[in-house]
């Protein structure tokens, strides 16, 4: 007799790909309607409740290839990408690798980089919150000590970069865009910074320089290689300007003191 766990796995591989020998394993006892038949109401409820969380995700993806191609494509990610956890949303996050790779939108060689746009924002919306930088505790670190810091980012930042102007994109396909609709994409990538502050989820462009220092914070390097990261991506880089303006907007939340750096207690 088949464990239960035996089962489980054969009731979902009857449910997600369809497979015969899985839905005769499960001895299903079939009226008029039969055991294929029976296990296909499951199959379009669980593909369908798919759909409808990678659309609430994905919703200019859904535009940009509409509804045919969208279901098609939901349906294969779900069977490559099987949900590993119960909340649905953290579901999705594969997608624009996915779609790296998926041969019917090879024509679209920007969609996985919009779909990586979309991911984070719908991430920096559900995001913990963090308490605002100490300015005070900040001003009192000594100056030598400032190349050291490493400093901590708002659990909702996200940063992407992409040669194509996805930000562009994603903003004439949003609901109540009027104007012109065309994007031309050879007006230039984007590096863009998605957080959640006061007002919500923003997305903002960031330059050369801007990118490169959030990017090194974010992989918790020390200030100093941050900052030499970012002069060398943007020779003319306000450094202090930037960190002030990210202090204030509640893009950097904290910072850590290397313990080689911290003053020693006397015993």
């Amino acid at each position: 007799m088949p464990s239960l766990r035996d089962m489980q796995r054969g009731f979902a591989t009857a449910v997600v790909f369809g497979d015969s020998g899985s839905i005769a394993s499960l001895g299903i006892v079939a009226g008029e309607l039969g055991a294929a038949g029976r296990i296909d109401v499951y199959r379009n409820n669980v593909l369908g409740n798919y759909r409808n969380v990678l659309a609430a995700t994905y919703p200019v993806v859904l535009r940009l290839v509409g509804g045919p191609f969208f279901d098609a494509m939901s349906e294969a990610f779900v069977r490559a990408h099987a949900s590993g956890r119960g909340d649905v949303n953290r579901y999705g996050g594969e997608l624009a690798r996915f779609l790296s790779f998926y041969p019917p939108a090879r024509q679209l060689p920007y969609l996985p980089d919009v779909a990586r746009l979309e991911w984070a924002i719908d991430q920096a919306n559900i995001a913990a919150d963090a308490d605002a930088l100490d300015l005070a505790a900040l001003a009192a670190v000594p100056e030598h000590m400032l190349g050291e810091l490493r400093f901590k980012l708002h659990p909702s930042v996200q940063l992407v970069a992409s040669p194509y102007p996805i930000f562009h994109i994603w903003q004439v396909n949003q609901p109540g865009h009027s104007g012109e609709d065309r994007v031309d994409l050879g007006e230039g990538g984007d590096a863009l910074l998605i957080a959640r502050g006061a007002n919500g989820v923003a997305v903002e462009r960031l330059t050369p320089g801007g990118h490169a220092l959030l990017r090194a914070l974010a992989r918790n390097l020390q200030l100093a290689d941050a900052v030499e990261r970012a002069l060398a991506a943007e020779a003319s880089f306000d450094v202090p300007t930037t960190l002030k303006s990210h202090a204030a907007a509640g893009t950097v939340v904290g910072f850590r003191v290397p313990r080689s750096s911290q003053p020693r207690t006397p015993a």
